[in-house]
């Protein structure tokens, strides 16, 4: 037998056996662990508001509905303007044309006339304007609105503080662990965020034409959620 037929079987030998020795000190290091979860939450007022608002009419024809149809929406559009929206928070959401019908005695539809729909999702940035939007759409001829929706301009920002907080709540239960095993807190090993902030509220609205309500905006609150698990020494 060859030099290099007699090493090789060794080489793999030594492979292996220092294989196994690697893996229950592996084993040991993983199981050296902590791992907590961590939560908070900021609670914090909306500042500003999305509505849905538009109008609905009716016409014997359809150039008669959206001829009234679009008098009526330039009329609502003027009067979100001049309460200060500005043009780039201003957007169809809905336009539709459709068909009336009615049904004889005989079962046979009969077109009646045509109904033109327009809806605007308009961006109120100043929430303590949104009851004069409001009023002020529906004094021009506004009459449908299928809801409002609560948001926080600085979201992010806010929900990084709870972030920070969520952290620090897992590092305090962590070393209350660590302390109940007799062990010391060490590095971070690892960090997954698992909760998120839950979606603003939406407030289905009543239909416009009725008297005007007041709004209220309530608190939202912004939530984090992580897991973190840390290494334990002695």
């Amino acid at each position: 037998m060859s030099l290099l037929e007699t090493r090789v079987p060794r080489i793999l030998l030594a492979a292996v056996i220092a294989a196994a020795a690697y893996a229950p000190l592996s084993a040991q290091a993983v199981e050296k662990l902590v791992t907590v979860s961590g939560e908070a939450t900021v609670s914090v007022e909306p500042d500003a508001a999305v509505i849905r608002i538009g109008v609905v009419s009716e016409g014997k024809t359809a150039r008669e509905a959206s001829k009234l149809n679009a008098k009526q929406m330039t009329a609502v559009l003027a009067a979100i303007k001049d309460n200060g929206v500005a043009d780039r928070d201003v957007q169809t959401a809905w336009l539709s044309l459709q068909p009336q019908y009615e049904t004889d005695k005989g079962n046979t539809p009969r077109l009646t006339g045509f109904r033109a729909s327009n809806q605007l999702s308009v961006k109120v940035r100043d929430i303590e304007k949104l009851p004069s939007v409001l009023d002020r759409a529906i004094a021009a001829g506004a009459n449908e609105m299928s809801g409002i929706e609560f948001v926080v301009s600085e979201q992010s920002k806010l929900t990084d503080q709870a972030r920070a907080s969520a952290i620090a709540d897992a590092h305090r239960k962590a070393e209350l662990y660590a302390q109940a095993a007799g062990a010391k807190l060490g590095a971070v090993v690892s960090i997954a965020e698992e909760g998120s902030t839950p979606p603003p509220r939406l407030y289905k609205a009543l239909r416009a034409g009725s008297a005007a309500v007041p709004v209220a905006r309530g608190e939202q609150e912004l939530r984090a959620s992580v897991t973190v698990s840390y290494e334990l020494t002695q």
